[in-house]
């Protein structure tokens, strides 16, 4: 039997459909009735009044009906007629603001069991970090990695490999973020790596070994000609010390009104994958003594809540003034929840299947300002949406199988895990940008 686990509705969103042409499942509108008054047994003035009223008003209802089932026909007819334009616009159902179809909302949906899953093994993929292979660091339990995101009215399709190498071919894909945004690029390499028959022809172009601590990673894909980019960039603001004149609580600043000084390599690239958030808490700024600066002044009475929405804004509008979103297609991924027990992060209770509740986790201050930030701009972003399908994942994390054992997480996620997940929403998106189906033709008929 397929369990599955429900995501509680905590967004007001609209968003689109995330099928191809092939799949797409547009309700048939329904007809217009329209009643006629039954026989009357008596004649009386009131009655000849209304009759006259109802009759007077049929044509003007009739015209009325026809008007809306012409709008309704003529929307399903673009649908389609021109499949490949509303792919491009419509990113397969991944969430966009500038849109008002309400099709098919591919974050609201549940995990079921999947056998198909996972879609590659990390001991075998040399850019997955050994920290996030829990089952090489010794976790015993595979069912976390046999979970798949169903959305309620649509289907996330599967990729075909070889059409997303070809999609890449000449391309750059720079993910910028944290750890969270680095884990989703090792997923996508160790995804892209099973479609190439040559292993060696794919290297870190700084012949680096895959850490945290480095703040540049590259890997190219030579058969291909395209490289899989991460800048790491948390705050993704500009970080700095401060001089021993500044206030005694005062180490270092995150200068709001300032995006990362490395924001000039992240230009030319084909598509952009943002994220920020695990670091915008107490732990990691004011208890490590780092406050905000705007300016030249310092503002230690500024909360992280609205140091987060100043330093989107600053991002936002480098976007605006800086990227060609002609050129380049621009993603934001939400805030992605944790599953720590207590506030204090000691202690970590991975479970052995999803929870059937999101105990409040599938809500965050920062996924809603991300929300209230991009929906204002004046170019097109799309924005991954991930923190609701995240809530029920406490069995993902890498709790004791990372490469220290001794301090648990249940922050990260393991690899394979949850983050092929959104590489697939991702994907989904790009192939039906670039109008490339998502699976192959003998895939095209089974799912048919």
């Amino acid at each position: 039997m397929v369990n599955n686990f429900s995501r509680s509705t905590s967004f007001n969103r609209r968003a689109l459909n995330v099928e191809s042409p092939r799949f797409l499942s547009i309700a048939t509108p329904r007809a217009l009735n329209v009643l006629s008054p039954k026989p009357l047994g008596f004649t009386s003035p009131r009655v000849y009044y209304r009759l006259g009223c109802v009759s007077r008003l049929f044509p003007v209802l009739i015209l009325i009906g026809a008007l809306i089932s012409f709008i309704i026909v003529l929307g399903g007819g673009y649908m389609y007629v021109l499949p490949s334009l509303s792919q491009a616009f419509l990113g397969y159902g991944v969430l966009k603001f500038d849109d008002s179809s309400n099709i098919c909302d591919v974050f609201d949906g549940s995990w079921v069991v999947d056998d198909g899953y996972p879609l590659y093994n990390a001991s075998e993929c040399p850019f997955a970090e050994q920290g996030f292979n829990c089952l090489g660091n010794g976790r015993k339990d595979k069912d976390y990695l046999k979970w798949r995101w169903k959305p309620k009215y649509c289907d996330i399709p599967r990729f075909n490999v070889h059409n997303i190498l070809e999609t890449f071919r000449d391309k750059r894909i720079v993910f910028v973020g944290d750890s969270m945004s680095r884990t989703q690029w090792e997923s996508l390499i160790c995804l892209l790596m099973t479609g190439v028959e040559d292993k060696k022809s794919v290297y870190e172009v700084n012949g680096n070994k895959i850490t945290k601590r480095i703040r540049f990673l590259g890997v190219h894909f030579s058969s291909f000609n395209f490289t899989v980019e991460f800048f790491r960039s948390v705050f993704l603001v500009q970080h700095g010390w401060m001089s021993r004149h500044a206030p005694k609580r005062v180490r270092s600043t995150l200068k709001l009104d300032k995006l990362d000084d490395v924001s000039n390599e992240w230009i030319n690239a084909d598509v952009l994958i943002f994220n920020t958030g695990q670091w915008w808490v107490p732990g990691k700024l004011f208890e490590t003594g780092c406050y905000f600066q705007v300016g030249n002044s310092i503002k230690l009475g500024m909360s992280i809540p609205a140091a987060f929405r100043m330093a989107l804004g600053t991002w936002a509008s480098w976007i605006e003034n800086t990227i060609d979103t002609n050129r380049t297609l621009v993603f934001f991924r939400t805030f992605e929840p944790s599953h720590w027990s207590e506030k204090s992060r000691r202690f970590c209770n991975v479970t052995q299947n999803p929870l059937s509740e999101t105990e409040g986790r599938d809500q965050s201050i920062l996924s809603e300002t991300t929300f209230e930030v991009i929906k204002n701009m004046t170019v097109p972003i799309t924005v991954l949406q991930v923190t609701s399908m995240l809530a029920f994942r406490r069995d993902a994390h890498v709790g004791r199988w990372s490469d220290n054992p001794s301090v648990p997480d249940c922050s990260h996620w393991c690899l394979p895990g949850v983050p092929d997940v959104w590489n697939e929403i991702f994907l989904s998106y790009l192939l039906g940008y670039y109008g490339l189906p998502a699976v192959n033709g003998d895939e095209l008929d089974e799912q048919a």
